[in-house]
């Protein structure tokens, strides 16, 4: 199967980086939201980073011409009838994972491949809500997704071979490099990332050293862009605990146990970047 037609279902960051992506890769896609502002404002963002990417020369306004006339949005899932592909990008809740993915298989042709954005949650649970378990896998982008060259194909015990190099192939057509993982709590990256963050809000909360010099240590020390604050408030830390639960109930280490001082920030509204504030300030939220 050729895969030409591309579904997104959530506009959200990862959601309108993706359709981005696609939609700059050649692919016709289409870009699904439960509400018009939210919709209107995955649209925006998408749109936003074209005008920017054009106002500083690293496209031209044809191609941007061009990107825009592939990509359009929906409040309806139903459109989604005539897409090779589908990836969801909605809230990392395994119930509405599998509700999504129950009406998906409704909707879709009996030939579209499923996908799953989801950075730690079971694959298998989501295919097993639909009829075609061997066309439904997991698809991992890494924020911003526009950017960010890794994929991680997330293969579960039905998913198919030819799913597997389908997905491949359309991972390297967006220039991206897919890595294969099986379907287990956290896949490669997080598996790995998520207990070195929590051991650094774990030095933090126990008075062993600055959030700044448990930062710098790291970047200087090891060569990291960011250092493991900066990184939690990039990534959100309502996303790095929602992670580090999912791999801790399938892997009951320590390791991957949520600090409490992470899970009173996240209680406390603060998320990081995208709310303002995180172990540090933002004065514009992103």
């Amino acid at each position: 199967m050729a895969i030409k037609k591309v579904g997104v279902v959530g506009g959200g960051l990862m959601g309108s980086g993706i359709a981005q992506t696609a939609a700059q890769a050649g692919y016709d896609v289409l870009m699904a939201e439960v509400g018009q502002e939210l919709l209107d404002r995955g649209i925006g963002r998408v749109e936003g980073a074209w005008k920017m990417l054009s106002g500083k020369g690293r496209i031209t306004d044809t191609q941007a011409h061009e990107y825009r006339g592939r990509f359009r949005g929906t409040l309806a899932l139903e459109e989604f009838s005539d897409r090779d592909l589908v990836i969801e990008a909605i809230i990392e809740n395994q119930d509405e994972k599998r509700k999504l993915f129950a009406q998906l298989d409704k909707i879709t042709p009996k030939r579209a491949i499923l996908a799953s954005n989801t950075s730690s949650l079971p694959i298998i649970e989501m295919a097993a809500a639909t009829g075609r378990p061997a066309q439904v896998a997991g698809l991992h982008f890494f924020n911003p997704a526009p950017v960010m060259k890794l994929v991680e194909i997330v293969r579960t015990i039905e998913t198919s071979d030819e799913t597997v190099e389908e997905l491949r192939g359309f991972a390297q057509s967006l220039g991206k490099t897919p890595i294969i993982a099986k379907d287990t709590a956290g896949f490669v990256v997080n598996f790995l990332l998520i207990p070195y963050m929590l051991s650094a809000v774990r030095m933090y909360e126990n008075g062993l050293a600055t959030k700044e010099d448990i930062d710098t240590g790291m970047k200087l020390g090891c060569g990291y862009p960011m250092g493991p604050f900066q990184l939690l408030d990039y990534v959100g830390l309502d996303t790095t605990l929602y992670a580090a639960e999912a791999i801790y109930k399938e892997y009951p280490d320590p390791a991957y146990a949520p600090p409490t001082l992470l899970r009173r920030m996240v209680q406390a509204g603060r998320m990081g970047m995208k709310s303002g504030k995180g172990f540090f300030e933002y004065p514009e939220k992103r």
